[in-house]
């Protein structure tokens, strides 16, 4: 057994698996907060990144300059999208809303390619060739970055929902919304905070992957890829969200090192989270850390 290889993919499913819970945490907010599941999340993370790309290469911003416009960008973006989209939706049968965010999927699919086109464009290189040293493993730099960033937003989002009169607010519409109301809360607001808060971290995460891979609108597939990630962990649960992120991400490794080395079946990488989510679904239904609904007949 090659185990230099078996330690490489091991850390490598654990910085990928950090950006899956980053964009699992938007699934769960947005599902948290108005009780609709955003298929359209793994596109809001390709339009971050592509924004990015052209800022810096188009009207050649420093990075950090281009990151936050970005960011400023798809946060208002997250805002139209739910005020022009659907706010005129509330009180529609969910499955209505659950295909509008289909369409919006496969509008602002076609939307970028138009636009940006289907070849794949890297970012100017901004940590350089650098490398860490970790556990005798080199590790590049952007790779590296990746976890600090996936941190950092994971501690600001603990941070907004524990001690912040909004982050506040927004649990206490996830919980119920007509009490919310009752006591002062503005409904429309929270929701319009809570599609803006997952297309920005929707941009990070994009902007992340661009910087490690390189930008093309395959990128979207990371929303699917991350689908069971917010399933295992519980779709109602941000912990589960990051630590789902985590399994799904490490599993994926697994799976690409045991194929090759032993198992040789082809494809195991990517439809390996996928068993795993049927398994976990069969004994737990609501998911690790999922909340189970206990309805009276």
């Amino acid at each position: 057994m090659n185990w230099d290889l078996l330690f490489q993919l091991l850390i490598n499913g654990i910085i990928v698996g950090m950006l899956y819970g980053v964009v699992a945490m938007c699934f769960v907010l947005i599902y948290k907060s108005t009780q609709v599941v955003n298929f359209a999340q793994g596109e809001f993370l390709v339009l971050g990144a592509w924004v990015c790309w052209f800022f810096v290469m188009k009207w050649q911003l420093p990075f950090v300059v281009a990151f936050l416009f970005s960011m400023a960008f798809m946060t208002v973006f997250g805002i139209l999208v739910q005020m022009v989209i659907l706010r005129p939706l509330i009180g529609e049968p969910i499955i209505s809303v659950i295909m509008v965010t289909i369409g919006l999927s496969i509008f602002m699919q076609a939307l970028m390619n138009w636009v940006f086109g289907n070849s794949a464009e890297s970012f100017p290189s901004v940590f350089g060739e650098e490398t860490v040293m970790i556990g005798g493993l080199q590790v590049e730099m952007a790779y590296l970055m990746s976890l600090v960033l996936s941190l950092l937003v994971m501690g600001l989002f603990y941070y907004f929902f524990k001690f912040s009169k909004y982050g506040l607010a927004m649990r206490a519409t996830a919980f119920n919304q007509q009490v919310a109301q009752s006591l002062g809360i503005s409904v429309k607001q929270v929701f319009a905070m809570a599609w803006a808060i997952s297309a920005l971290v929707s941009c990070i995460a994009g902007v992340v992957l661009g910087l490690v891979n390189a930008v093309s609108n395959s990128l979207a597939i990371i929303g699917i890829k991350v689908f069971p990630a917010v399933i295992v962990g519980g779709l109602d649960s941000i912990i589960g969200a990051v630590i789902g992120g985590v399994i799904i991400g490490v599993l994926e490794n697994m799976a690409e090192f045991f194929d090759g080395q032993f198992l040789h079946i082809g494809n195991l990488y990517t439809v390996a989270p996928f068993y795993v989510l049927i398994l976990i679904l069969m004994i737990r239904p609501y998911g690790l850390f999922g909340t189970k609904d206990i309805e009276r007949i």
